[in-house]
């Protein structure tokens, strides 16, 4: 393997796709469907580097954790195909990335950058004290849409804080089902989450209730936002049934399907909404 594959490998780079449609739709939203180039590039290169920070800080972070639980123990760095060095000097390089972009895309913008790596970078030691974590987590990937919407027009409005509110409580939504495989190793371990706290069964009707706030909030959105109309409010129908068939995949406690479920089906969710705004701003 490669240089560039192991630390795309250490930061799952091909979960991008989580946070990256939610960037986009904000963006093109607040640019009316005409994004300046420099602004669209410089928010790609924000994306990326709080992403691979927040990736790279936590595999660093857990990476005694992994090594004990069986289901993470070949990742890289308890497999040692990326040094503890290499990975700390990756994320202060991504940190730099982010606040290299904010610093060329407006003054707000760097201002805030700082406030944008506490949450990333700080998700990962909230698993040890807090079974709430999962909201954390929707947080650092919600900065995304508030981002790229301060991107374009300096300043803050509800779109953006709307569409913000629904990634968190997908994010935390998905992430607690997620959770529930290692139910058994976080309690011996003495690590939080909703499953080791409630039980699996409780936690996935939490979960339920994040994503049903979600739809909620993104609908919200889309009905404030004066470029969208009716396809994107389609669009929100389509992310109900996606939820509702990854809220089916696990129903009863049944994680044999718990990769569809998280990645699969949440990968699709953001690219219709995507293409749902795309539609409304170019199309109709």
């Amino acid at each position: 393997m490669n240089l560039v594959a192991r630390y795309a490998s250490l930061v799952k780079f091909e979960h991008t796709i989580f946070a990256l449609p939610f960037a986009l739709i904000s963006l093109l939203t607040a640019a009316e469907g005409r994004p300046p180039l420099p602004v669209l590039g410089w928010v790609l290169a924000a994306m990326v580097g709080a992403r691979s920070a927040a990736m790279g800080f936590n595999r660093l972070a857990d990476r005694r954790i992994d090594a004990a639980n069986p289901r993470t123990a070949d990742r890289d760095l308890p497999a040692g195909r990326v040094s503890v060095t290499g990975a700390a000097v990756f994320v202060v390089l991504s940190c730099l990335l982010l606040v290299v972009a904010a610093w060329r895309l407006n003054p707000l913008c760097l201002k805030l950058s700082p406030v944008a790596l506490v949450v990333v970078l700080g998700y990962s030691l909230t698993k040890r004290f807090t079974h709430w974590s999962h909201l954390v987590l929707g947080l650092g990937l919600a900065i995304a849409p508030v981002g790229a919407w301060l991107a374009v027009t300096g300043a803050f409005a509800p779109f953006p804080l709307w569409l913000a509110a629904g990634v968190m409580f997908w994010v935390a939504g998905f992430d607690t089902i997620y959770g529930c495989q290692d139910v058994d190793f976080d309690r011996r371990a003495g690590l939080h989450s909703l499953a080791a706290r409630f039980g699996v069964e409780r936690a996935l009707v939490m979960s339920r209730v994040f994503h049903v706030l979600a739809v909620g909030f993104v609908a919200g959105a889309f009905r404030r936002a004066v470029p969208l109309g009716t396809v994107s409010l389609l669009g929100v129908l389509a992310m109900v049934g996606l939820l509702a068939w990854e809220q089916a995949l696990v129903r009863g406690g049944d994680l044999r399907h718990i990769d569809k479920a998280f990645f699969t089906i949440n990968s699709w969710i953001g690219m219709v909404l995507l293409g749902a705004v795309l539609a409304d701003l170019y199309l109709v």
